[in-house]
């Protein structure tokens, strides 16, 4: 697992910052809570929540951010900063709109499992008809041996693989690039990155099928490409672009009207500055991500990103958590079976899948395993989960989690690059208060 050190040399350093960003990867005074003060939340712990990131803001470590909590039927929003760092721009609101990143996946997962359950697709069995990129793979015998070293595949790749990301590529935690398919992902434009893939799905997955996998499918987790690879999966399936189908099935019917792919000419105004590390000067001071960086959400991508695409509210995104912690369903409409979500949001992995070099980092120190399509709760070494809690961080300062059993839903967005492997300080403070605001 990486770990940032001041004394390790420049190249290295330098090194380690970009690839796990690369891969980790709204008045004056804004209002208070947007819900009146119920008894299912301390209004002291909210207070002090506020307080601890407005801390952050003033610091300099964000720009500001929104969150959102919800428990017991009650919901309680808030903001703080700024669109721009040090107090510039437009102040962060409730209906601000944020890139997601990765808790994209969810989403992407949710909507596969719909068409399960309509039959349209099979969770265990060949994507070969709709995937024929990834039918009759070969296999590297060593993931740090050459690309041309390969054996025939042990089986073929499935939805569960791809949901799994055990489906033979995806993000290698080695830090500086030193293997083989590392460098053949890159230079293929596949491999993870805070740049979401720059190409038209069929020529995202002729690129990927061009390359051996790392390992044999079912066997091994390597994070991302697998939610990629399963909304081009949806695409193939239904005959529409991932957007179309996921608006039709879930965002329109749940009420989500600003989380989409990329955001509209009449909401830019409502779309903050992606900050992240200036990479090129070592990482040590924070620069806007815009087109130049290979972040751009002001018009349709060329392909719709299962893994990171979203751009979203609180408010939109509670209300896909909100059908997630009801089983299913959400004001009389169901949307997945009780049975379904279970399924997405139990430990898919080993102990010896989730302990292995490219997947630790993604565990939680033990305290979490990898449903379908989300990170899921086993031990609270982190003060996003519980045992059977589920969701996901972003690397673009995102974290949402649902937690039944406590009945909480949480989401805290902001637009701060993740430069490390340990949560930002800013997720630590905000899980702390949303659990002293509901304890």
């Amino acid at each position: 697992m990486p770990h940032r050190k001041t004394t390790a040399p420049d190249r290295t350093r330098r090194a380690l910052v970009t690839g796990t960003a690369a891969i980790l990867a709204c008045s004056a005074f804004p209002r208070r809570s947007s819900a009146m003060q119920t008894a299912s939340f301390n209004q002291a712990a909210l207070d002090a929540l506020r307080r601890s990131i407005s801390a952050r803001v003033d610091a300099g470590e964000i720009a500001g951010a929104t969150w959102l909590i919800h428990h017991a039927g009650e919901t309680h929003v808030d903001s703080t900063g700024t669109f721009g760092m040090n107090g510039a721009g437009a102040p962060m609101a409730r209906d601000t709109i944020y890139r997601v990143a990765s808790i994209t996946k969810p989403v992407t997962a949710a909507l596969a499992m719909m068409l399960v359950e309509d039959g349209v697709l099979t969770l265990d069995g060949p994507v070969d008809d709709l995937l024929p990129e990834l039918a009759n793979r070969q296999v590297l015998k060593r993931i740090a041996g050459p690309l041309d070293e390969t054996v025939p595949a042990n089986g073929p790749v499935t939805l569960r693989h791809l949901l799994t990301m055990t489906f033979g590529l995806g993000a290698i935690m080695v830090f500086p690039e030193a293997y083989p398919i590392q460098a053949a992902m890159r230079e293929a434009g596949v491999a993870p990155s805070w740049v979401l893939p720059q190409m038209s799905s069929d020529a995202y997955m002729k690129k990927l099928g061009e390359l051996p996998l790392a390992a044999h499918p079912g066997e091994s987790f390597f994070y991302n490409n697998g939610l990629d690879v399963a909304g081009i999966l949806i695409e193939r399936a239904t005959g529409e672009r991932l957007g179309a189908v996921m608006k039709a099935r879930l965002l329109e019917p749940l009420g989500m009207k600003d989380t989409d792919f990329f955001v509209p000419d009449d909401k830019q105004h409502r779309l903050p500055v992606q900050y992240g590390p200036d990479f090129a000067n070592g990482g040590i001071r924070v620069i806007p991500f815009g087109p130049e960086q290979g972040i751009d959400f002001s018009r349709p991508p060329q392909m719709d990103s299962g893994a990171g695409g979203l751009v979203t509210t609180v408010d939109d995104y509670a209300a896909f958590c909100r059908m997630m912690l009801n089983g299913g369903a959400l004001d009389g409409r169901r949307y997945l079976k009780a049975e379904t979500v279970t399924e997405m949001t139990r430990d898919q992995l080993t102990q010896e899948q989730k302990q292995a070099p490219h997947a630790a980092m993604f565990m939680d120190d033990g305290g979490a395993g990898w449903g379908l399509g989300m990170s899921v709760g086993l031990k609270s070494t982190r003060p996003w989960l519980a045992q059977g809690s589920f969701g996901w961080n972003g690397g673009y300062g995102t974290t949402a989690y649902t937690d039944p059993k406590n009945g909480l839903v949480g989401i805290f967005l902001s637009q701060q690059m993740m430069t490390s492997p340990d949560a930002p300080k800013t997720y630590l403070d905000f899980w702390k208060g949303a659990r002293a605001a509901v304890g």
